[in-house]
């Protein structure tokens, strides 16, 4: 069962009791605000399908202090449908990962209707969503800080949007700089959720307990890496994951992952290369195992744009061997190995 990655709200007789557009001082319900902070908490995002006026909407919500809790509101007259769409093209992530809240059946069934995926619940049940299962992700360092770095993406989006230049010139003046470096155990926590979390930019989607990393990192046929991501806008957190099986003839590539957060950013192969490097300079030949799904295709082009070709398969598992030499790290990123 995935998590719930982000909870959209409804507003009226959801959030707060009663009607805005009735009732300009309508009633922040105690109870969403314990589940917001909460939910915010464990890394879980929030925002809003209302059909509302968004001025009203906003200012109620900076009145109860909660504005700075929801990542791109949709407040308008569109359905719900559309407005948790929306979100979740925002957000990048997938519809399997969006829970819905409202209150009224109609709502819930044209959201699960239009989006037979999204998980929607009754707002009578608010108080009792933090024990859902799919409420209860793996807790990391990094889980509390997750708003704030989707509020982050919200700036360099806003900032991409307007810039006429030419891409990679927008991508050198954010200053990126990735540090990649083999697991500690301060990274455990982290590379567990990564794997039960990364669907789209995941080679084989296989997921991996702390228990298991915690052995992989110690093994001696295994190379365990985590990459990490900062701007001048700040961090992304540890936004990469490589596990290599190794020997002295040849590596494996069981498990290679990037976090959504940096699909935009042009830094999707730079772990894959980093990786390339250690083989040829072991003087062992790279092969990775690559697990198509419906969503992780964008990785089997990561592989192939590196040079790697099919040379054999078995079930659902495709092992590709790299054909080429790694390249060099993209130039508008600054690349930091430990």
């Amino acid at each position: 069962m995935k998590h719930v990655k982000c909870l959209v709200w409804d507003l009226d007789d959801t959030l707060w009791d009663g009607i805005l557009l009735e009732d300009p001082s309508v009633r922040v319900k105690p109870e969403a605000v314990a589940v917001i902070q909460e939910l915010d908490r464990r890394g879980i995002l929030h925002s809003i399908s209302s059909r509302n006026d968004e001025g009203a909407a906003l200012e109620r919500l900076r009145e109860a202090g909660l504005d700075g809790y929801f990542l791109y509101p949709q407040i308008n007259w569109s359905t719900k449908a559309v407005g948790v769409k929306n979100i979740a093209e925002r957000l990048n992530i997938g519809a399997d990962t969006i829970a819905f809240l409202d209150d009224q059946p109609f709502d819930r069934d044209e959201v699960r209707d239009s989006l037979p995926d999204v998980r929607c619940y009754d707002s009578r049940d608010l108080s009792s969503l933090p024990s859902l299962p799919e409420f209860s992700p793996v807790v990391t360092s990094e889980a509390a800080a997750r708003r704030e770095m989707y509020k982050a993406g919200e700036q360099r989006d806003l900032e991409e949007e307007a810039f006429q230049g030419p891409r990679e010139e927008f991508l050198a003046g954010l200053g990126m700089v990735m540090r990649i470096s083999p697991a500690t155990q301060p990274d455990l926590a982290r590379a567990e959720e990564l794997t039960v979390r990364t669907n789209q930019l995941n080679t084989t989607g296989r997921t991996y307990s702390r228990e298991e990393l915690e052995s992989l990192m110690d093994s001696l046929d295994h190379l365990l890496l985590v990459a990490s991501l900062t701007d001048r806008y700040g961090t992304y957190g540890t936004i990469g994951l490589a596990l290599v099986q190794t020997s002295d003839h040849a590596w494996r590539l069981k498990l290679l992952l990037m976090s959504c957060r940096v699909m935009s950013r042009g830094v999707g192969g730079v772990l894959l290369q980093h990786v390339m490097r250690l083989a040829r300079d072991a003087g062992s030949h790279l092969e990775a195992e690559y697990v198509p799904n419906d969503r992780n295709r964008m990785m089997l082009v990561t592989l192939r744009f590196a040079g790697f070709k099919e040379v054999a398969s078995e079930g659902d598992v495709m092992t590709l061997g790299a054909t080429r030499e790694p390249a060099a790290p993209p130039d508008y990123v600054r690349l930091l190995l430990d």
